[in-house]
């Protein structure tokens, strides 16, 4: 079908975790004859849960995109995951989404997830419908659910649809502006239950309030307690949702399409298309005939397609097998296999005008959140924030055809998942992976070996400590030994002495009358050097220090550069060893987002973990919230991604960096010595 944009609905179905998003979006498919029966996401046979890593942990982790045709639209769902790990998902689909369905479960509430989802569309500024589902399980509640939903979320969510019946008896919505009942699937409208036309009138007056807001005329005829027409109040309805003043809310039950042809019709009649959307970039061409533009929102890779990007039309028309220019390379990119996605069934589209969601694939250069545009145009689509990682491990190749994998297999994961982060740490060699929380890098590792045949450890990352002196030492070595023909011969006296904190390595030369010939000082000084890593205490580098040569002592024939280089060596760990040596540990900086119910809690922590708690700041967040701030060692916060979540229902998250290194108290010391004297396991 050709689609124009005025046809064409962009909506991120979001919410907590299990709240029923997935199964909503199957319901809808279901619905609009996109597929023939609902699934079910604990069989694993979901449209859009089609991962194998989803299907066997029951739950979505990877945003999917459900391309729905009723009625000459086109409905691009976008189904996202819940789980606080892989927030990074919901931000790529908000950015260029332009509604989002907020999904509730009638038995739980607003949670966690329900409210960063909340937030983020709101900060998106687009237009937001509420979805109570799973109205049809025992202990779920319209009433409590919806003053949840009002209490937590705003006032502006207001029912558009009451439930007929509840818990099993649950069997389809009133629209409260017409009095309408919509029974079942709610394709055809009927008369209402008697009972229930009290509960509709109070909802209507609600709902009234909100729509007439932003109206100024029905906002007069209402203060004067003129009669308002239906047909008034329902031209009203779409400028009230999308201007953010009403969020509706609906009743559902997904696994039983009840309720879904109301949902339908609100997306169809008053959520915006692309043209009336906010914009993804300042400037863009809305005219279909204008210059082609996309921007990649998700990169995947399939072990049979190979690697597909998920793009949003930024401008123009982009048509299969046109050529568009990647604005950070500069490189050609053939957008071949041009496809609208069901899940992961593609289905070939011949073109896609602005504001289409759609899929290409094996694109070379290109990767998530990159600009593909006409050559000569300067158009870019600002890539959205994503939050910084707060979880790291060391990942270790199992063998040696792994070790050669390892690398470019990560750099392709980070491609995927902008969230994710890989670097090299500098002291110990270790490959460090970071993310969102711990399931995210155990995600990340099984995404290793199912894509890339990559198979890896994931453990802990050792503590980068170090190790410097509190005194002046001094120490002399002479290294000699004859072995038939040349010997071997140097003797070497250093002094060693601290440095202030961060002031790292200097080396000194105080030889005079050529004790040490001076073609042999670097040798010294190189000895020195590559004994730095391998301190006196635990084998951690060395720093802070100056080391001094003061005296030495050559032989004409049996010295060479060697000898004085291992004689340095030996030197230096003896003099290091004389001046009250000590472990140095990382102190990173931290800022903590903690709900005001929390603080108490979180500041208790905090002093447990040897952290120095500095103070505290309120949050912009409207939410109760406020951030403290501390210091910390890195050894104690190794797991604390995992712990704060514990410790605030999954509200509180935080960031760090490094500031200094500080030494490491003694009885932290002590163990961390005996762990370097254990042998490791083999």
């Amino acid at each position: 079908m050709t689609t124009t944009p005025q046809h064409i609905r962009n909506i991120a179905v979001v919410g907590h975790q299990g709240a029923g998003k997935t199964t909503l979006v199957e319901a809808l498919a279901f619905a609009t004859g996109a597929v023939s029966r609902i699934g079910r996401v604990e069989d694993g046979n979901t449209v859009s849960d089609f991962d194998p890593e989803e299907r066997s942990r029951g739950m979505s982790v990877n945003t999917s995109l459900v391309s729905l045709t009723p009625n000459d639209l086109r409905i691009n769902l976008l189904d996202t995951p819940g789980y606080a790990d892989f927030i990074g998902e919901v931000v790529a689909a908000n950015a260029v989404a332009d509604a989002a369905i907020v999904v509730v479960d009638a038995s739980s509430g607003v949670q966690v997830g329900t409210e960063t989802a909340w937030r983020m569309a709101r900060r998106r500024g687009i237009p937001r419908a509420v979805v109570i589902t799973r109205l049809d399980r025992e202990n779920s509640s319209w009433d409590e659910t919806l003053e949840s939903v009002q209490r937590v979320l705003g006032p502006e969510c207001q029912p558009l649809f009451i439930p007929i019946g509840a818990e099993s008896e649950f069997n389809g919505a009133i629209d409260v502006l017409n009095g309408r009942a919509y029974e079942g699937d709610g394709r055809n409208p009927s008369d209402p239950p008697p009972d229930a036309a009290s509960t509709a009138a109070d909802a209507r007056d609600g709902l009234i309030e909100r729509i007439v807001e932003i109206d100024e005329d029905l906002m007069m005829a209402y203060l004067e307690d003129e009669e308002l027409a239906d047909d008034d109040l329902a031209a009203g309805l779409k400028p009230a949702i999308q201007s953010g003043a009403l969020v509706p809310v609906l009743p559902a039950c997904a696994a039983s399409a009840i309720g879904v042809w109301p949902l339908l019709r609100l997306i169809e009649t008053t959520f915006p298309n692309p043209l009336e959307a906010p914009p993804l970039a300042d400037d863009l061409e809305t005219d279909p005939a204008g210059d082609p533009a996309a921007f990649v929102f998700k990169t995947t890779a399939d072990e049979f397609v190979g690697r597909l990007s998920y793009l949003r039309i930024a401008a123009g028309t982009v048509r299969g097998d046109s050529h568009l220019e990647n604005a950070r390379e500069g490189d050609d990119e053939r957008l071949s296999g041009l496809s609208h996605a069901l899940g992961k069934d593609l289905q070939t589209a011949a073109e896609m005008p602005v504001g289409d969601l759609g899929v290409v694939t094996k694109l070379s250069g290109t990767t998530t959140f990159d600009t593909l545009r006409k050559a000569g145009s300067n158009l870019i689509v600002p890539p959205p924030d994503m939050p910084a990682p707060i979880f790291a491990a060391a990942v270790e190749p199992r063998s040696k055809a792994d070790v050669d994998k390892l690398g470019p297999s990560l750099a392709r994961l980070v491609e995927e998942d902008p969230t994710l982060r890989i670097e090299r740490d500098r002291d110990n060699g270790e490959m460090i992976l970071s993310g969102l929380g711990e399931s995210h890098v155990q995600l990340a590792a099984g995404q290793l070996l199912r894509k890339f045949k990559v198979e890896v450890d994931i453990r802990d990352r050792r503590v980068p400590y170090r190790e410097t002196v509190t005194a002046v030492g001094q120490a002399e070595y002479l290294h000699k030994k004859q072995t038939g023909g040349h010997g071997q011969y140097a003797r070497v006296a250093l002094r060693v002495e601290p440095r202030e904190r961060g002031a790292g390595f200097e080396f000194g030369n105080e030889i005079v009358g050529g004790a040490v010939p001076r073609n042999y000082i670097p040798a010294v000084e190189k000895g020195v050097l590559e004994s730095l890593p391998s301190g006196a205490i635990a084998s951690y580098p060395l720093t802070d220090v100056r080391v001094v040569l003061y005296d030495g002592k050559h032989h004409d024939v049996d010295s060479s550069e060697m000898a004085f280089k291992l004689a340095a060596s030996q030197a230096l760990r003896e003099a290091t060893g004389s001046a009250r040596p000590i472990l140095l540990e990382p102190i990173q900086s931290y800022r903590i987002l903690v709900p005001d119910q929390s603080t108490g809690d979180v500041i208790s922590d905090l002093n447990s973990r040897r952290a120095r708690v500095l103070g505290m700041e309120q949050a912009d967040d409207p939410a109760a919230h406020s951030y403290v701030l501390a210091e910390g060692p890195m050894a104690e916060f190794l797991h604390y991604a995992t712990d704060l979540r514990s410790m605030t229902g999954g509200r509180g998250t935080f960031s760090w960096e490094f500031v200094r290194y500080d030494p490491v108290p003694e009885h932290v010391a002590q163990k961390v010595r005996q762990l370097a004297e254990t042998p490791t396991a083999t």
